[in-house]
């Protein structure tokens, strides 16, 4: 499969997952939602494994490239969940598009690469001050709304950390054979999560539109996205990886507002730029001038 196929397949997933995590908790339990999503992803990829003679291996790299993918599933996908019962399927997108500055952050600390520079400093703080905006509107839409928030940079947290780890670990392995595992890994801590918090079926109360949102995640926001999203990282930076979470809030935004009446309002729409713009800086605003220091 191409990278840029890829890549472009993980922009579409991961725009339409919020809304879809957003609907699938309407009427099941968030952590039984987030569960059977697993459970549908990871059946077919043991079935595709098999049939493919793919090979899944068990030694210690594998676990540990499994482990450190299952950081990012558990911890992002359950915060993730949390967070919808309290902010729009937009706003969750937006916020995951810290993702690239603190992946950048984590990198400093686990890979070694070098401080951030003043132009991403300066990056940094024009996307809190787009964030600082975003938490003021929501405030004012609703009190839970920075407990959803708080759960979102949670997910970002580990979602960041779990990619710069998978970076860390030198290893040659099928895409397929690291969602299967990674999804191995984490059906047991998201049915440990359900008994806990949950532990009911009340499958009278479940709506049609909630299972068709968690056969879709499990379908393609899990497996095949995890898929696509796992091959990219394999093939390139952990940091353009991320770039990703910086075009999906777009789509996001106006698909929760087609889609499931979520409001746009006037504080939510500036925040967003912001945030996009400290981004655009993060990602590009020290080249030109790197590029000038070369040539001179």
């Amino acid at each position: 499969m191409p990278v840029s196929a890829a890549y472009i397949a993980v922009i579409l997933i991961w725009s339409t997952t919020p809304l879809g995590i957003v609907w699938s908790s309407e009427s099941v339990s968030p952590t039984l939602a987030v569960l059977l999503r697993m459970i549908i992803a990871v059946i077919p990829g043991w079935l595709i494994i098999k049939l493919s003679n793919i090979e899944l291996p068990w030694h210690a790299n594998a676990i540990r490239i499994y482990s450190y993918s299952a950081i990012g599933i558990f911890g992002g996908m359950l915060f993730s969940y949390m967070a919808a019962r309290y902010i729009g399927s937009g706003l969750m997108s937006l916020i995951f598009g810290f993702a690239p500055i603190l992946s950048g952050v984590l990198a400093q600390k686990i890979l070694d690469e070098p401080k951030f520079s003043k132009t991403k400093q300066l990056a940094l703080l024009i996307a809190l001050m787009g964030l600082f905006i975003v938490c003021f509107d929501s405030v004012s839409l609703t009190s839970n709304s920075l407990l959803g928030i708080g759960c979102v940079l949670c997910g970002v947290f580990f979602f960041s950390l779990s990619g710069v780890m998978v970076k860390s670990v030198e290893i040659k392995i099928n895409p397929l054979a690291t969602t299967v595992g990674a999804l191995t890994f984490c059906i047991p801590l998201f049915t440990t999560v359900w008994l806990v918090f949950d532990g009911t079926l009340p499958i009278e109360q479940w709506q049609a539109r909630s299972l068709w949102a968690i056969l879709y995640l499990g379908v393609f926001g899990s497996l095949l996205g995890f898929i696509a999203y796992f091959y990219v990282l394999q093939k390139l930076k952990a940091s353009s990886v991320a770039l990703i979470t910086m075009m999906t809030p777009i789509f996001a935004l106006y698909l929760g507002a087609l889609l499931n009446d979520e409001i746009i309002t006037v504080n939510l729409v500036i925040g967003a730029l912001f945030v996009m713009t400290g981004l655009a800086i993060y990602q590009w605003g020290g080249r030109r001038r790197t590029k000038v220091a070369v040539t001179s």
